[in-house]
């Protein structure tokens, strides 16, 4: 019988973690444009209704299921002693574990982007509802240890990494830790430690009257 016609009697908590679940397979595997209410409910085994009583958009039910996502595939910062270090063991982590997400949000979500007016970065900040980015720890420790100076990294080039390894997946390279190195040695670092003394230089501009 189809798993469609027989729902299974689920509730509460354990009945949103299985939709959300459904959602992000859908999603996972046939895109936004494509997903449906049906779709989700089929792979939930329950019904549309219930789906749409909890999501009454489409663009609500992706949002909740990468939220699930996110809560449950959380991200270790690291602490190697050193900023380098940090940023390739963070790299190296996103590589394992966020894959298949990083994927989905450059591939997959184009017509969410589309349709809600919105981009990467919107949706990224909703994600993490205000809260730190993963790199910001990184960064106050190096300040700590004298690497850079506080407060110097601007939220641009503190997403260069995530970039440049989000273009890698989305144009078919393959992320190796040569790749990774390259990112952090030749892009990343050299714009750090530049953004680190122009902060310096204009606070020295500063008590100097300038």
């Amino acid at each position: 019988m189809d798993l469609a016609e027989t729902p299974k009697r689920r509730r509460g908590a354990a009945l949103e973690a299985a939709l959300l679940e459904a959602a992000w397979a859908e999603l996972a595997e046939v895109g936004y444009a494509a997903m449906t209410y049906e779709g989700v409910a089929h792979r939930a085994a329950t019904s549309r209704p219930v789906v749409y009583r909890r999501w009454p958009t489409k663009a609500e039910m992706v949002r909740a299921a990468l939220q699930h996502y996110y809560d449950h595939h959380p991200i270790t910062i690291p602490d190697t002693g050193s900023l380098r270090g940090d940023v390739i063991a963070l790299l190296e982590d996103l590589k394992s574990q966020r894959t298949e997400v990083v994927a989905i949000l450059t591939v997959r979500l184009s017509a969410y982007f589309e349709e809600t007016g919105t981009d990467l970065a919107d949706l990224r900040n909703a994600l993490l509802h205000g809260s730190r980015s993963s790199i910001t720890p990184i960064f106050d420790r190096a300040a700590v240890r004298g690497e850079i100076k506080p407060g110097s990294i601007s939220p641009r080039v503190a997403a260069v990494p995530f970039d440049l390894f989000r273009n890698e997946l989305l144009f078919g390279q393959p992320i190796t830790r040569a790749t990774i190195e390259s990112i952090v040695d030749e892009v990343f670092l050299p714009l750090v430690r530049g953004a680190s003394g122009s902060a310096e230089r204009e606070s020295a501009g500063r008590l100097d009257g300038g």
